[in-house]
């Protein structure tokens, strides 16, 4: 088999080989090029020990010289070259303890995690497969290399990486690995917040993020998102929806249903979890949830705080979960204040997730015959026309500001309260947004001592 290598990882394997070493390019790059896909950066191990490799080379790095770690600089492009190793005890369930520098390939191999990465290749050699990762390629299959135990024991993240892994690729796990996984889920408490939300990340990005209902399966949720836990037990029985559904089941179906994007998986991951507690069932036998989105809102702020997640993420989040609690009518003063309340460049997603929702709640096709369908398409339509009008729909797009009021004596508390109410009444008519006629009824409201 021979694979296209860039240039730059050939010019390196070149040099290395003339010197007398061993090397190849390694692991994922590996995988991603015999799938025809695009590796997102391409890794390479070597006999030579790192000195030697420095030697080799005119400008490297040492970027971690203690694993055998050199960062080759090719121009602007930087490459990891690692001499092949034996790994020590893993005592923090993350870093080997210590490094044994070894000159045999195979050595290196049976240190990695699953098969599939645990390929080699170079010109001359060729492929080296060793565990059979080309047989679990053609075979769709993820699956440890060696012991699936012990891969876990030295890094317990590798038990989200499996489930992650067959979310990018479309493969299952193999069963020896899977049962491995149940029995090491628990070890990811010992895993920083940073390294599952790395994982969790590229699971819900894959194109399969509905492989996120494995981390139920395989006992990874109560772990790292235990806020979720309660979903796989509540039950959700709507007049459209699918017998014997759980809101779990109901939150899996709906990442199929939003483009891949951060914010709106993310949403669609959290956007149930408030409804364990809010939970009712009529007469009819039908489950209703009143205030489930603000609850949710308030779990998803707690569950991305503890994941790390940036700022404007976490509150990109929360406010659009928050919002699905609205529910405007089609009328151009209804949605004009929808698009003030989850901010006019929100409303788009808002609208998003509000069809991702109603699509994973049915049972039948979700079209232009549902009612939500149609309500949801005149609600863009009717968007896009305010857009097109340039209705203004902020404080910012109001014809007056605090320093207009203040010129008429209002200020302080009462500013703001003023600021919101001609807001309010801008979005119900906004031809009434100039200078003249809002200074008029911030008068009013002002004598008539307050709004």
């Amino acid at each position: 088999m021979r694979l296209k290598l860039p240039p730059k990882v050939s010019y390196i394997l070149d040099i290395l080989q003339r010197h007398g070493f061993e090397a190849y390019a390694v692991g994922g790059c590996v995988r991603d090029l015999i799938l025809a896909r695009e590796p997102d950066d391409f890794d390479i191990t070597t006999q030579a020990r790192p000195e030697e490799v420095k030697a080799c080379f005119r400008r490297t790095v040492d970027t971690g010289i203690k694993h055998g770690t050199v960062t080759v600089m090719l121009g602007s492009d930087a490459f990891e070259v690692t001499t092949y190793r034996i790994d020590g005890t893993y005592s923090d369930g993350r870093h080997p303890d210590s490094v044994l520098f070894t000159p045999n390939l195979a050595d290196d191999l049976a240190r990695r995690d699953f098969t599939i990465n645990a390929m080699a290749y170079n010109e001359t050699a060729g492929l080296v497969d060793l565990f059979g990762g080309m047989r679990d390629l053609q075979k769709k299959r993820i699956r440890c290399v060696g012991d699936p135990v012990k891969r876990f024991e030295e890094d317990a993240l590798r038990v989200m990486r499996a489930v992650r892994f067959a979310a990018q690729l479309g493969f299952q796990i193999d069963r020896d690995t899977e049962e491995a996984v149940k029995q090491h889920a628990g070890h990811l408490r010992a895993v920083s917040a940073e390294r599952i939300r790395t994982e969790l990340m590229k699971l819900l990005l894959s194109p399969n993020p509905e492989m996120a209902g494995r981390l139920a399966d395989l006992g990874i949720a109560e772990v790292v998102l235990p806020e979720l836990e309660r979903l796989t037990e509540t039950p959700l029985i709507t007049p459209h929806g699918y017998e014997n559904d759980t809101v779990w089941l109901h939150t899996i179906r709906s990442l199929r249903y939003v483009e891949a994007d951060a914010v709106l998986r993310l949403v669609m991951l959290l956007h149930e979890a408030g409804r364990p507690d809010v939970r009712y069932r009529d007469d009819f036998g039908w489950d209703h949830f009143p205030g489930y989105a603000s609850l949710g809102s308030k779990i998803a702020d707690q569950v991305l705080r503890r994941l790390k997640f940036d700022n404007k993420t976490r509150n990109s989040v929360v406010n659009l979960i928050r919002c699905q609690e609205l529910d405007p009518a089609t009328d151009a003063s209804s949605v004009r204040l929808c698009m003030h309340e989850t901010g006019p460049e929100n409303f788009g997603d808002y609208l998003a997730v509000r069809y991702a929702d109603a699509a994973a709640g049915r049972k039948q096709a979700f079209d232009e015959n549902d009612p939500e369908y149609v309500l949801i398409e005149n609600l863009m339509r009717r968007a896009e026309q305010i857009r097109r009008n340039r209705d203004p729909l902020t404080l910012k797009e109001l014809a007056v500001n605090g320093t207009d009021l203040a010129a008429i004596g209002i200020s302080g508390k009462e500013t703001g309260e003023v600021l919101g109410m001609l807001l309010r009444e801008v979005l119900a008519n906004p031809e009434i947004n100039k200078k003249e006629q809002l200074l008029v009824r911030a008068g009013r409201a002002k004598k008539g001592g307050g709004t």
